[in-house]
């Protein structure tokens, strides 16, 4: 395919609409295949399938850069597209190849140290500069097409162009636009061909759609460069105008899960989670790939409203975990085709062996990472583990807050606040993560945090912090004195990630589970007093959750001291490195706890 890799910035609006227009009007090279035996001239009917995968977050092999050894989980899961491309194989060698095709959801090149890497280390923007890792795997697995994520902008606008001009199929998101010009920034929009043994080829449209939170999670990336209107604005707009092109099937890979809420309230006027509300409000689409919302979901049916037709979703597990399956079914009919039937499923990727080819491409790559992470950069005086982070205040998590008040205390010297009080807030972000006793690597240290989140300071009050609190102690299940307290089931309710339950790093307070979300927080205290409502803090807090990530109270609107473009996760690894020591007696301490009528939980 032949796509105009212009930069973002500088572009004419012209310019911009012709690209759009070039990346919609290309087909895949197995077009040019003879299509397999999938009717009789009788019948004239056709079948084929479409694949997908989402949130693949830089996996390409089964391997945990974090523990340096191949992934598991409870589950037995297996991660990587080394893993999918097997799956994709013998789907095409079953199909045909060229009743196939293979589209990705989104949030493709952040998640893994492999991937980081390659954004940061060895950047792929640099003069000269390496092939992508993911490009690399998914042009030789041969993708038709993918979504944009809102993981994509993470690393900046350079590193995605860069990363884009690398791929060999197109990057969709008819709602990412030029702020300036309001026009697609990325194609929106890709047709493919599909040839038939009867009638003429089947024209299939693929709309990709990506997370209108990227105007506030990534703020500091596109503010003023692009804009994210909602899902449903676009997909109302593009549906009908690829019908009118001549489209026999419409699918929409969709950077949204199908919940309909959306983690930020009403900071913006658009649905994160839209995919759902985009099958039902929008006529004209036969399929949607969901992506973001990392849950499985094999086969979902939304009724649209307007034709009563049922649209088929499916979101396929994160890190190449699942392979989604829609399989279509087409009649040929007073001189055009129908979809008389669409059906999905998931392959699990544990079922299969890497495909050597995909290990074999990346070998170099991978090894360069593995020798990158297991670099000694320190050494702890003893283990500490985030297995009980989410119940208990423990040691590792204080590490977090600790050098996040740190980094901003030393940034706030010598001006304005800086004899304010600097407090801290964390997650659990793994409950999985390690610092061993003895030498520390950078892969224990970064292990600490897998996100890519940046550190502010924000201005806060007493009062702030104690609704601060409360939201966050909405975490755990109301559990009266006396019931049993099972810690596995203790947590997370109404689905609230461990991700979004934060730690203040800095105040005393319990929190008591026996009583109603909003009415938690006891005891809560500042240097050993009852904190002061009217008291100013600094709260050092992350970009996400600064942005509005988590729904968090007051935090978004608070007055913003000082921001760091470095992420948190090289903040700690850079605090080990001066350090030499990591010793918990310097920084931890117990200051929340759980309990029910004041009696501690655990």
């Amino acid at each position: 395919m032949a796509f105009d890799r212009r930069t973002f910035l500088g572009t004419t609006a012209a310019t911009g609409a012709a690209v759009a227009l070039a990346g919609a009007t290309s087909s895949p090279a197995a077009a040019a295949e003879s299509a397999g035996p999938t009717g009789s001239a009788g019948a004239r009917t056709y079948s084929f399938t479409v694949m997908g995968t989402t949130d693949l977050h830089g996996n390409v092999f089964n391997w945990d850069y974090f523990t340096d050894k191949e992934f598991d989980d409870k589950a037995h899961n297996d991660v990587g597209l080394a893993k999918i491309s097997t799956l994709v194989e013998q789907v095409r060698a079953e199909k045909g190849r060229c009743n196939t095709l293979l589209i990705d959801a989104g949030d493709t090149i952040q998640g893994t140290q492999l991937s980081y890497y390659y954004a940061k280390v060895d950047p792929i923007t640099a003069r000269r500069g390496p092939v992508h890792p993911m490009a690399q795997a998914m042009n030789a697995i041969g993708y038709d097409a993918a979504a944009l994520g809102n993981h994509e902008f993470n690393y900046g606008i350079p590193v995605l162009r860069k990363f884009e001009e690398q791929c060999r199929f197109p990057l969709l998101g008819a709602n990412a636009l030029d702020a300036k010009t309001l026009r697609p920034a990325f194609a929106p929009y890709s047709m493919h061909r599909l040839r038939t043994p009867h009638g003429r080829d089947v024209m299939v449209a693929v709309l990709g759609l990506t997370n209108p939170g990227i105007a506030i999670w990534d703020k500091a990336n596109v503010q003023g460069k692009m804009t994210f209107p909602g899902l449903e604005e676009q997909a109302a707009k593009y549906v009908p105008r690829l019908r009118s092109m001549g489209a026999d099937v419409v699918i929409v890979s969709a950077h949204s899960g199908s919940s309909g809420t959306s983690s930020y309230g009403d900071q913006l006027p658009y649905i994160e989670n839209a995919a759902g509300l985009v099958a039902e409000q929008v006529p004209g689409i036969d399929a949607i790939l969901v992506g973001h919302a990392h849950t499985e979901i094999p086969e979902y049916r939304v009724k649209n409203k307007a034709t009563g037709k049922d649209v088929v979703l499916s979101e396929p597990l994160k890190w190449g975990q699942r392979l989604t399956l829609f399989d279509f079914e087409l009649s040929w009919s007073r001189g055009r085709w129908s979809v008389e039937k669409v059906s999905a499923k998931v392959l699990n990727s544990n079922t299969v062996a890497e495909d050597p080819k995909i290990t074999g491409l990346l070998e170099d790559e991978h090894r360069k990472v593995v020798a990158y992470v297991n670099q000694v950069i320190g050494t702890s005086t003893q283990a500490m583990s985030s297995a009980e982070g989410p119940v208990k205040d423990v040691p590792i998590i204080d590490l977090i807050n600790h050098v996040q008040a740190e980094t901003v205390k030393a940034a706030l010297a010598g001006g304005e606040f800086a004899a304010l009080p600097v407090l801290s807030q964390a997650s659990c972000f793994s409950r999985t993560a390690s610092i061993p006793a003895g030498q520390v690597t950078i892969r224990d240290a970064a292990g600490l945090y897998p996100f890519e989140n940046t550190l502010e300071a924000r201005l806060m009050t007493g009062a702030q912090l104690k609704d601060y609190l409360e939201y966050s102690a909405k975490y755990y299940v109301q559990t009266a004195p006396g019931e049993v307290v099972d810690p596995a089931k203790l947590t997370n309710a109404e689905a609230t990630p461990d991700y979004n339950y934060d730690a203040v790093y800095g105040l005393s307070y319990d929190i008591d589970i026996a009583q109603p979300k909003g009415s938690r927080i006891v005891n809560l205290t500042f240097g050993g007093k009852p904190l002061d409502p009217a008291a100013q803090f600094v709260l050092a807090v992350n970009n996400y959750r600064a942005s509005g990530g988590g729904n968090f109270p007051h935090v978004p609107g608070a007055r913003q001291l000082w921001a760091n473009s470095d992420e948190i996760r090289n903040t700690i690894i850079g605090w080990v490195k001066a350090k030499g020591t990591v010793d918990p007696a310097q920084f931890a301490s117990v200051d929340w706890r759980l309990t029910r009528a004041g009696t501690p939980v655990f």
